[in-house]
């Protein structure tokens, strides 16, 4: 019969196994909920970098989309991805996911031609025609730099960006959430809006960027499907390109 004392012992000893078992099962979760001190900070200096690539470069459109923003919106995601060892923003682009994101981007992309269709009737009184833009290599073309911004924009602001905030920022309402996001959004596109507008057109752009920010935020949320986001945003830069030219 074990002594008192070798009782005693073993019951200290499982008391510390127990605690043990606890603080490690925790530790993933403190980590993922955590601080993720190195988030602002990292926006920020890519802010910086984008801000002064746009205003000294001025590359080819493909470039800018196929090569840098791969180099200022994909790097920085995959370093932080590598650092903190973030599951959770690899699997909004998850294989799983990719039927069903594409028939999402498609409806909410037919969305977006119908509506902007109707406007553009409604405002220059302009009869909708029948286009063979499907025909035409520059189309697809320009559809594939649509392509390319709207992935590295979704891997960026939303796969990355608004990940980390709902993870960092737990306790904040989903509208606190979007309304940041859609912050970061604007922000980092105001040096091309800047550049490319002025006067009253620079307000109009910032709206439409707003609007165009929170609902994607607000598609993203539900099951956080990047592909998703990437085609919708492309089908939306295509329908502003035939409309707006």
């Amino acid at each position: 019969m074990p002594s008192k004392k070798s009782r005693t012992t073993a019951t200290r000893s499982s008391s510390r196994t127990r605690q043990s078992g606890r603080l490690q099962t925790s530790i993933p979760q403190s980590a993922a909920a955590s601080d993720h001190i190195a988030f602002w900070p990292l926006i920020v200096l890519c802010l910086i970098v984008w801000v002064v690539y746009r205003s000294v470069f001025h590359f080819e459109v493909w470039f800018d989309e196929v090569v840098g923003k791969a180099i200022f919106f994909g790097f920085p995601v995959w370093l932080y991805v590598s650092l903190t060892q973030s599951r959770a923003i690899g699997d909004t682009f998850a294989p799983p996911k990719l039927y069903s994101g594409l028939m999402q981007g498609i409806a909410l992309g037919g969305v977006y031609g119908f509506v902007t269709s109707i406007l553009a009737f409604l405002l220059n009184r302009v009869e909708p025609q029948a286009a063979l833009l499907f025909t035409s290599s520059q189309f697809w073309w320009e559809f594939f730099l649509a392509l390319m911004t709207g992935f590295w924009e979704t891997v960026f602001f939303f796969s990355w960006v608004m990940v980390v905030i709902q993870e960092k920022y737990r306790e904040w309402s989903l509208l606190k959430q979007v309304l940041v996001v859609m912050v970061v959004f604007v922000v980092f596109h105001l040096p091309n809006t800047l550049l490319r507008f002025s006067g009253a057109q620079v307000f109009v752009q910032i709206g439409l960027l707003s609007l165009f920010a929170v609902g994607q935020a607000l598609l993203f949320t539900g099951r956080r499907n990047g592909y998703a986001l990437a085609l919708s945003h492309a089908i939306w830069g295509m329908v502003l390109l035939v409309h707006l030219g």
